[in-house]
């Protein structure tokens, strides 16, 4: 550990050796909380009839607990394993990955080396108490903050000019925001896309496979479509720019010579950082305002195969415990399933069963509170241990 405060816990059950490890992973921190906007305690774990509330119960103690209690339960049946089971507590994800994950994976990378991972990322989700879908992560959208900087003529604000530089950096950020990317499919988005028009009525799945095609006309009117009503979805299509902060003036009357602003760029997994920052500059266009990326800490990130044994079996248990498809997913945001996969492990996203309605309510992952119902904390320890034994336990 890099800090005595902040360690990882790594636990090894031993197999055969006639498969690859298997490595289960979750994170031990949380994001921060405002206990004023919370009903019980925020660390609590307060079981209020059938909801469990507590920061981080679905980001990411669900799938700490899933994992901790697979290896209690494979250690006392005694059973015979062929392949290790590794378990990993890691110390920091939420913006700490120096003290989690990757510490582990640049210092320890053989204490967690294996063929699949199963991690955070994952979730059934749920409508009017009715399960509809199983969506499992299978890749993830990589992030770097570009920073424009803008200079020009300090002045009067009584004298108008042409060289502005609060204008000029206005009409950039107007540009990329107008800027749309084409639609890049990959395995997982082209799955994703062809089983929710599986599952979905005849409009909505007639735009799913427009997109499909994604040269042609109707899939341009569906991303259209999309963008303006399903954003979530648009964006695991494309790489996308989306101005967040800017920083330019100090006085009502008075030209500033100088300004930024920051732009959260996520790009698809194949996408190159260098190549993308040259297409932002040739969009914005202007001599007087320079493009780079910031020096913040870069996840690596990669998209796995769904051909595999592990994602068949995913795939199967959460047919029989849920009686949904299953839908895999590209994530727009991060999880250390990327450094993992950076390694050449093919890592999975699962997770419990989720309401749809709860995030909207305040109560969804980062939400101002955080529950998770009791059962399906339950039933998801249940599928998890039974896709953790199809894979490692001799048949």
């Amino acid at each position: 550990s890099r800090d005595p405060a902040r360690a990882n816990l790594v636990a090894r059950l031993r197999g055969n050796g006639s498969k690859q490890p298997l490595l289960l992973m979750a994170h031990l921190d949380v994001v921060t909380v405002d206990p004023e906007k919370w009903s019980v305690p925020p660390f609590g774990g307060t079981l209020d009839d059938k909801w469990i509330y507590s920061r981080g119960v679905v980001d990411d103690k669900d799938n700490l607990v899933a994992s901790l209690m697979t290896m209690l339960l494979l250690k006392r049946s005694g059973v015979t394993l062929d392949r290790d089971v590794i378990f990993l507590a890691e110390a920091g994800e939420e913006g700490g990955v120096q003290w989690g994950i990757e510490f582990m994976t640049s210092e320890h990378p053989d204490a967690i080396d294996a063929q699949y991972c199963l991690a955070e990322g994952g979730s059934v989700t749920r409508e009017n108490g009715a399960a509809l879908f199983a969506g499992i992560q299978s890749g993830e959208k990589k992030r770097r903050t570009a920073v424009l900087n803008v200079t020009g003529v300090a002045g009067h604000g009584s004298v108008p000019t042409r060289n502005n530089a609060v204008v000029r950096l206005g009409q950039a950020i107007t540009a990329l925001a107008d800027w749309q990317e084409p639609v890049r499919l990959s395995d997982t988005t082209t799955t994703m896309l062809a089983r929710l028009a599986e599952i979905s009525p005849p409009e909505a799945a007639a735009r799913y496979r427009a997109l499909l095609n994604s040269s042609s006309r109707v899939a341009e009117e569906a991303m259209l479509w999309m963008l303006d009503n399903e954003p979530a979805t648009a964006a695991l299509l494309h790489n996308t720019v989306t101005p967040t902060i800017m920083n330019i003036g100090y006085r009502y009357n008075v030209i500033p010579s100088a300004g930024s602003a920051s732009l959260d760029v996520r790009l698809l997994p194949e996408q190159d950082f260098d190549s993308f920052l040259e297409a932002i500059a040739a969009v914005v266009d202007d001599e007087a305002i320079s493009v780079s990326w910031d020096d913040a800490l870069v996840r690596p990130s990669a998209a796995v195969s769904l051909d595999t044994e592990a994602f068949r079996v995913i795939e199967q248990v959460y047919g029989e415990h849920y009686g949904v498809p299953v839908i895999p997913r590209m994530s727009t945001g991060a999880t250390d399933m990327s450094y993992v996969r950076a390694m050449g492990v093919s890592c999975y996203g699962v997770g419990p069963g989720i309401d749809r309605e709860d995030g909207p309510l305040g109560y969804g992952a980062h939400s101002d509170q955080e529950r998770i119902l009791e059962q399906e904390l339950y039933k998801f320890v249940q599928a998890y241990h039974e896709i953790v034994v199809r894979l490692a336990v001799q048949q």
